[in-house]
């Protein structure tokens, strides 16, 4: 996976039929994990290459939906851009139980230089399954989590300066752990503003800007709505870094369907 991937992912049986996509099953209603956003909310980023403006990223939380019988947020993070003769243009949504916060659905639609590539996986938590397109089934863990969900994930656990956090939730066994360590705080200043930030370095069994080498810092905003202020990476051949633009809360949180034990 490139490390313009990772960056736009920060931002999270058998064959696969129509109906999973489209899933009209009305959800079982249960209580709901309390999270730090909701729906409407909305976070815009600048993209840049080194000191080179290289694209835009958004981040919203679309709605409530419904997957197999289950409420779920739905998110979405989208990135355009590159740099003079790599162009992006990223997609990804994630479909997140509401009760349990794992990761029911992940969709990723990537167009990356000449490469164009469609992916969706489909995850089944009770089963301990997921299933990428058509392909067979292949294990995955407790409470699975895609990169997308996995950051919306880290907004609702607490973070102490100097604690290392190691989760074995992401849907691929095999690049788990993921390390969460909280490096300190500090004020910071984007584009959006100045905030009093918490310091995070997450790290993924990856060659991408995760990495070990890739020594990538996370600024979230230090309250407890944990909103990312800005990434930043140091990697071989330059550093990408994203920065908060502007940040809309929950628009209608009293719109969301009532919750029932």
């Amino acid at each position: 996976m490139t490390s313009w991937s990772f960056v736009a992912l920060v931002f999270f049986s058998v064959a696969i039929p129509v109906a999973a996509q489209n899933d009209t099953t009305p959800p079982v209603v249960r209580s709901r994990a309390p999270v730090p956003f909701n729906v409407g909310e909305r976070a815009e980023y600048s993209l840049k290459y080194g000191i080179i403006p290289a694209g835009t990223g958004v981040t919203e939380v679309l709605g409530v939906d419904s997957v197999r019988g289950h409420e779920v947020w739905h998110t979405l993070f989208r990135v355009v851009g590159g740099v003079p003769g790599y162009r992006i243009n990223d997609r990804f949504e994630s479909w997140i139980d509401t009760r349990t916060l794992s990761s029911l659905r992940h969709r990723q639609e990537q167009h990356e230089g000449s490469r164009e590539r469609e992916r969706q996986f489909e995850i089944f938590p009770e089963e301990k399954v997921y299933i990428e397109n058509d392909r067979e089934p292949l294990p995955t863990v407790e409470a699975p989590l895609d990169d997308g969900s996995f950051l919306y994930f880290i907004r609702t656990i607490p973070l102490e300066v100097g604690q290392e956090y190691s989760f074995d939730r992401y849907f691929r066994p095999d690049r788990n752990p993921v390390r969460i360590i909280v490096l300190r705080r500090e004020r910071v200043t984007v584009p959006a503003g100045t905030f009093n930030a918490i310091v995070i370095r997450p790290i993924i069994k990856t060659r991408g800007v995760f990495s070990e080498n890739g020594r990538a810092e996370v600024w979230l905003s230090d309250d407890s709505a944990r909103v990312l202020i800005q990434i930043k990476s140091r990697l071989k051949f330059g550093s990408i870094n994203l920065y908060l633009k502007s940040y809309r809360p929950a628009s209608r949180p009293d719109s969301l369907p009532t919750v029932s034990p």
